[in-house]
Formats: structure tokens, C-alpha cells, sequence
């Protein structure tokens, strides 16, 4: 990777060692898919230094840690429930690293709303996060468009996971296209499809080259494993200002060397790994 480029990561979870002990008691009793037991889980660390210390080998500047919350479509409770202080603790330590993410729970509204605002005026969060295969309804469900209205009061972006899940959830819940209707319902609102949308990887792509407020995530999956249809659309005209890149937790150095070997050109790179999600957050603005 260039040393010119100082790397942003958009998606990332508080990857402390008590953060993974609640989510490793958590998943105690859940049923667990074929894929999520191959991958290990979430990664995790001693202690925060040493996170830090592995964005600063692999050149990583900021990383997005999102308010987890994650509803068990399995055993019907809230199984991930991160509290604000347990991200904004960090965000307030290390303002310049790391950068909060509020969630949104569908189950409830009002709090969720109440909670967001807090999380943006008060503790200088930049967006949401939403998963939301576990609550079983659609990502244009009516339920989430007080989220979406929110969102747009506040001036700030709804990062959305987008295509299969990983946990035993149903994924049809995240398919992309999805996008096109709140896009429709919400000019304003910018959207970042993460996790590149597979399977549905060209629904999202559709989406990105129709609407100007919809950013693509190449997150979550490991550079060379990345469908030809998303190479080609990080280099096209109209997706190398769409795409912002993250990890959903894989090692930042070998997926930054994994990045080099795709033969991206350096303002592709640029803009992939930090000019975009800076327009998109707006990392730039006063508080």
C-alpha cells in the first residue's frame, strides 16, 4: 500500500476483550450457520493499544466501530445490544482513530430516535448502522423509515449490510435493491450499502449508477476474493467516487496488500480507501 494514503476503515465493531466475552456469551445457545463457524467469529484483542497498534503497522488512520445491535432471530431477544458508552468511551479517548456509529432497533422506535440524536449532538457520532436480518423484516420496511427521516434531520448517513449474512438469520431481509425505494422515498438521505450486497452483487452496483446519494461498501471480504463485476465498477467513471472501503474485522494489512495486487490506479486507491468515505461522512465538518 502507498504510505501517501492514510486508510479509513467504515466497518468495524468494538473489538475489545470484554466487548467479545458478551458477545461470545451471547451466541451461548444460538444456532450457529456453517460460515460463521468456519470464520471464527469477530476478531479481538487484549486491549484497545493493541488495536491501535495494528492500524498504525498496517496504515490504517480511523476506523468506524458501530453501537451493535442485533436482534436473535433464533431465540427472539436482543442478543446485541451495544450501549452508547461503550463506543463513545473509545470515540472520546481517541477522537482522531475512531469513529462512532449509532445503531437502530425496529422493535423500538421512539428510544432508538432519542438514542441516535443523543449519539450525534452529544457524543459526536458521524452515522448509523443497521443489521437487519435477525428482526426479519425488510431493510424498506415501514419500520424503518423513521430511522431513514431521522437520518436526514441530522445531516448524517445510514450504513446498511447488504446481501447474505453470515449468522443463521434469512438474507433475503438485505437485498439490495431494496436501496432503489428508499432512495426513491429519500433523496436526501446517503446510504451505504456495506458488505458489497453478495450474492445480489449487481443489484447493488444498479443501484449505485442510478442514485446519487448511494455508496457501494467493499467491506467484509478479503480483496481477491472480490467478484470481477466489483474490480471493474471501483474503477469505472461513475463507481470510483461510489465506493468506500472497510473490513467487518479481517486483518487491515494483508487486506491492504490483497488491495495493492488488484492494479487499482493511485486516485482509484485514494478515493476507495479514504477520499470517499470523508465526503460521505463528512469527517471534514465542525462540529
Amino acid at each position: 500500500m502507498s504510505e501517501k494514503i492514510k486508510a479509513i476503515d467504515c466497518m468495524y465493531y468494538v473489538a475489545t476483550k470484554e466487548f467479545i466475552e458478551k458477545w461470545d456469551r451471547a451466541k451461548e445457545g444460538e444456532l450457529i450457520c456453517r460460515m460463521e463457524r468456519a470464520i471464527g467469529g469477530l476478531p479481538r484483542y487484549e486491549s484497545i493499544e493493541e488495536m491501535l497498534s495494528l492500524m498504525d503497522e498496517a496504515g490504517v488512520e480511523k476506523v468506524f466501530i458501530t453501537q451493535c445491535k442485533m436482534w436473535s432471530y433464533w431465540n427472539k431477544w436482543m442478543y446485541m445490544d451495544t450501549s452508547l458508552e461503550e463506543v463513545a468511551q473509545y470515540t472520546k479517548k481517541y477522537p482522531d482513530r475512531f469513529v462512532g456509529l449509532a445503531g437502530y432497533n425496529p422493535y423500538r422506535i421512539k428510544e432508538s430516535l432519542r438514542e441516535i440524536e443523543i449519539a450525534v449532538k452529544e457524543y459526536g457520532f458521524k452515522g448509523v448502522y443497521v443489521h437487519i436480518y435477525g428482526f426479519d423484516i425488510p431493510l424498506h420496511d415501514r419500520k424503518m423509515y423513521p430511522l431513514y427521516a431521522k437520518c436526514v434531520e441530522l445531516d448524517i448517513p445510514v450504513s446498511m449490510q447488504v446481501g447474505h449474512v453470515l449468522e443463521a438469520m434469512p438474507s433475503d431481509c438485505g437485498r439490495p435493491i431494496y436501496l432503489d425505494r428508499i432512495a426513491c422515498d429519500f433523496p436526501d438521505l446517503r446510504i451505504l450499502g456495506a458488505h458489497t450486497g453478495w450474492p445480489w452483487v449487481e443489484e447493488l452496483i444498479s443501484v449505485c449508477y442510478k442514485w446519487e446519494n448511494v455508496w457501494f461498501g467493499v467491506d467484509a471480504w478479503m480483496p481477491k476474493y472480490l467478484s470481477p463485476s466489483i474490480i471493474q465498477f471501483i474503477n469505472s467513471r461513475l463507481g470510483r467516487d461510489r465506493c468506500v472501503w472497510g473490513t467487518n474485522g479481517l486483518p487491515w494489512k494483508e487486506n491492504l496488500r490483497q488491495l495493492e495486487d488488484l492494479g487499482l490506479k493511485e486516485e482509484v486507491k485514494r478515493k476507495l480507501l479514504r477520499d470517499n468515505a470523508i465526503e460521505l461522512f463528512k469527517l471534514n465538518a465542525r462540529p
